[in-house]
């Protein structure tokens, strides 16, 4: 579990003390601003920008490949798609067992826009991710009066998940010393045995996780982080920053 929960930035920087509801409602505003964006260029900045600072705080470039692999593949995607199956322009042609397949201009341009803004999205959602403790991080959204419910299975989920993954960790070395894993068939069986144990973990410590909660005066309602005041300094930073940004993405 400590491999997940360590402290990955670096809590001195700049971007790191700034108050989280200041940030997410910052990241709020420029994450509108990208989806809303016709354009190229200003995605491009925001996740060329944000890229920047998490390699400021610290962020290995190891983790953010892997941050970044699932929305680049869907980016990917999405613009092959809308290369060989939206557009009338055509590109280029080429026969694939006697099927042809046309790339058309626009189609192209159309996926390059919206793969910009995956990657303007993703990178303004990781560098909030990076700068700020999962805690923090719900604290503000519950300041921002996202529903108490959502909150508290985010806070749950969260919290139990590592224990889960220690406990497939341990399954896991236990079957690999038993050679469990020679073999297709045997390394099916033993990932399906994998699974039923950790849903019968799952289970067995829901139950006893809700018993102890009930016995401590758990009522349904989680406590929060208590907020400090706003920091004029900060407020008048991220205002001139979302001005600034919207002025850049109208001209």
């Amino acid at each position: 579990m400590h491999h997940f929960t360590r402290q990955m930035h670096d809590s001195s920087h700049p971007v790191s003390r700034i108050d989280p509801r200041v940030k997410l409602i910052s990241a709020l505003a420029l994450l509108v601003m990208v989806i809303s964006c016709q354009g190229l260029a200003f995605p491009l900045l925001v996740a060329f920008l944000c890229m920047g600072l998490c390699l400021s705080l610290g962020i290995p470039v190891r983790t953010l490949v892997l941050r970044f692999s699932e929305p680049l593949f869907i980016a990917a995607m999405v613009l092959v798609l809308k290369l060989f199956f939206a557009g009338t322009l055509p590109l280029f042609s080429f026969d694939i067992a006697g099927f042809e397949l046309t790339g058309h201009r626009d189609g192209l341009m159309e996926g390059v826009r919206i793969a910009s803004r995956i990657i303007g999205g993703v990178s303004l959602l990781a560098l909030v991710g990076f700068s700020t403790p999962f805690t923090e991080v719900m604290a503000a959204l519950s300041w921002l009066r996202v529903p108490q419910v959502l909150v508290d299975v985010a806070l749950f989920a969260w919290r139990y998940l590592f224990l889960l993954l220690e406990d497939a960790q341990v399954v896991y070395n236990a079957q690999r010393n038993r050679l469990g894993y020679v073999g297709y068939r045997r390394g099916v069986s033993s990932f399906g045995t994998l699974a039923g144990v950790l849903v019968i973990k799952a289970f067995d410590n829901s139950q006893s996780i809700t018993t102890a909660m009930v016995q401590r005066g758990y009522d349904g309602d989680m406590p929060m982080l208590l907020h400090k005041p706003f920091k004029p300094a900060e407020v008048a930073c991220a205002l001139l920053l979302v001005l600034g940004m919207g002025l850049i993405r109208v001209i």
